[in-house]
């Protein structure tokens, strides 16, 4: 996803669409995003989550007993937002939902690598041991109760709002 296109109908077409690069970082530093998805009887359900965007996808753990993953069991559509989400208002920051379909990481290798991103963004809130497919909190028996699964939501769409383009879309 490298080029926007800002559309007429919500935002002023000759504007320049930001690079895919401020976006990228902007994902990528991110302390809090939200996540949206659908319970069975088709409501929805935001949940304020952290997570790590990394290599252009977005990546988040649930455990198995949270709603967030029974929705997703059912409905692995998502969307999640990043940004000041409407706090300072049209003319400063950029709000940012990232649309996709998720799909859960088991490989333990690629899961330690994630493990120490999540260290390096969270510091020692967030330290996690990689086995079994899951995470483990540093320490955590697998007796018990079970680890947390790992998701990563490669983007299908990127829809990027504010400043002075109003609202911009990335597709890959």
């Amino acid at each position: 996803m490298t080029i926007g296109t800002v559309h007429p109908d919500y935002g002023d077409a000759s504007a320049p669409a930001p690079a895919w690069s401020e976006i990228d970082a902007r994902l990528t530093a991110a302390q809090l995003y939200w996540m949206v998805t659908v319970r069975t009887d088709g409501r929805p359900h935001a949940v304020p989550l952290c997570g790590v965007w990394r290599d252009g996808e977005f990546v988040f753990v649930t455990g198995e007993q949270e709603q967030k993953m029974r929705n997703l069991e059912a409905n692995p559509q998502v969307t999640v937002t990043a940004g000041p989400l409407g706090a300072e208002g049209w003319s400063t920051g950029k709000d940012i939902a990232v649309e996709g379909v998720v799909e859960r990481i088991t490989d333990d290798d690629e899961l330690r690598r994630l493990a120490r991103l999540w260290h390096d963004k969270y510091g020692d809130d967030w330290t996690f041991e990689a086995r079994e497919g899951q995470f483990f909190e540093v320490g955590e028996s697998s007796e018990g109760h079970g680890g947390a699964n790992v998701f990563r939501v490669p983007p299908t769409k990127v829809l990027v709002f504010g400043d002075d383009h109003g609202q911009t879309r990335y597709r890959p």
